[in-house]
């Protein structure tokens, strides 16, 4: 992984976290970001005072980069979904002895009146969205709005977005394959009263039969209906009442519910490195089984780490796991071999790892080659279910 950032006579060494998974390939800034660092610092936008914002900054590079460079600069407020990027964050910061930042989740209520505004576009167009939206009830003519992403990130859609809930958008020039934006807020629109479409919900029927209503915030994968991989693997879930289930990489939680509908008195842990997938988890239990809501836990993590790394490790038997196989925009397996690893690691023996995932996925060597063993429960013409036991 390359880790040296070089930009305006500054040096820094940025990790992806964790930077031991990490591809050779992979390093834990972009084109996106240079560009709106050089912008930021050419047009002089950092405030001294001033509070600012930054949000979706993947891995921490922008924080880090003006945490450490000016000792007048106000500490911005720092806005991610993700348990990854701040864990990531946390570690460049200490790294390059640079100050801490205010940082804060996507639900969190955001600072009024800031001066700046600096958006890495999101992947989820929903999370832009919700943002954007948050961003109507605090910004003002006055705050300078730049986003930046990568050129076939900046679609039609994204700066249809911008105009709808902001204001005027045009963007930069290319360069390197990344493009900023640019939105001047709108008084006429900001003082317009608009409602959130987030959280969506849909039903969904269990492996029992119950109905469901399943809540999705903004950044959750599938936030719209029941995908697939989670449908073939719902009706060849086996649960009792005795298990410790982990729902790993929860998303929603639809896996989590039907565990509880197929075994009532059964314990469920969900987790997701998403801190939205979580409190979605946490609401579908609350609202579809609010009776068993104290035997589940709900815990945002990269992979299993929280769960491994405390004193007492629950007493987990099952891990049904969905994982997926992209980072932002890399597309990588490192995440499912480091759940399949953590899984292991958890596992009573005689537990089981059961994964569904896309047939072209090279999953089945892995698990056989960690777990010594691997039967297939099920399969269709996209997916197929895995269960490995620790031995």
């Amino acid at each position: 992984m390359n880790t040296e950032f070089t930009l305006f006579d500054r040096q820094l060494t940025l990790i992806r976290y964790p930077a031991k998974h990490q591809h050779k390939s992979l390093q834990a800034w972009d084109s996106a970001d240079e560009l709106v660092i050089e912008h930021l610092l050419t047009e002089q936008c950092v405030p001294d005072a001033q509070p600012w914002i930054i949000m979706n900054d993947d891995f921490g590079s922008l924080a880090t980069f003006f945490a450490g460079q000016n000792a007048t600069t106000a500490v911005p407020t720092w806005v991610s979904d993700s348990t990854i990027a701040r864990l990531s964050l946390a570690e460049n910061l200490q790294v390059n002895h640079c100050k801490q930042v205010d940082v804060v989740d996507c639900l969190a209520s955001l600072p009024t009146a800031p001066a700046l505004v600096v958006i890495k576009v999101p992947r989820t167009l929903a999370l832009l969205e919700h943002q954007l939206i948050q961003l109507r009830s605090v910004v003002s003519a006055q705050t300078h709005i730049v986003a930046a992403a990568k050129v076939k990130a900046v679609t039609r859609g994204v700066l249809d977005l911008f105009e709808k809930y902001l204001g005027p958008t045009r963007t930069s020039l290319a360069k390197k394959k990344s493009r900023l934006i640019f939105c001047e807020a709108d008084s006429s629109k900001l003082n317009t009263p608009v409602s959130s479409p987030y959280p969506t919900r849909w039903q969904c029927k269990l492996a029992t039969g119950q109905a469901v209503s399943v809540s999705n915030h903004a950044n959750v994968f599938s936030r719209q209906s029941l995908d697939n991989g989670a449908r073939l693997l719902l009706e060849h879930m086996t649960v009792a009442d005795h298990d410790h289930v982990v729902d790993l990489g929860c998303g929603n939680g639809v896996l989590g519910l039907n565990a509880l509908s197929l075994a009532p008195g059964c314990k469920v842990t969900f987790v997701d490195e998403s801190l939205m997938a979580v409190e979605s988890a946490k609401d579908n239990v609350a609202n579809n089984f609010p009776d068993q809501l104290e035997q589940c836990e709900f815990v945002a993590s990269n992979c299993l780490e929280s769960l491994l790394d405390r004193p007492y490790r629950p007493l987990v038997t099952k891990v049904f796991c969905n994982p997926p196989f992209h980072q932002q925009n890399a597309i990588t397996d490192h995440i499912a071999w480091q759940m399949f690893h953590d899984a292991y690691e958890l596992l009573n023996k005689g537990g089981h790892l059961i994964v569904v995932a896309n047939r072209h996925l090279d999953y089945y060597p892995k698990l056989k080659r960690l777990f010594g063993g691997v039967n297939t429960i099920a399969n269709d013409r996209k997916f197929v279910i895995y269960s490995a036991a620790k031995r």
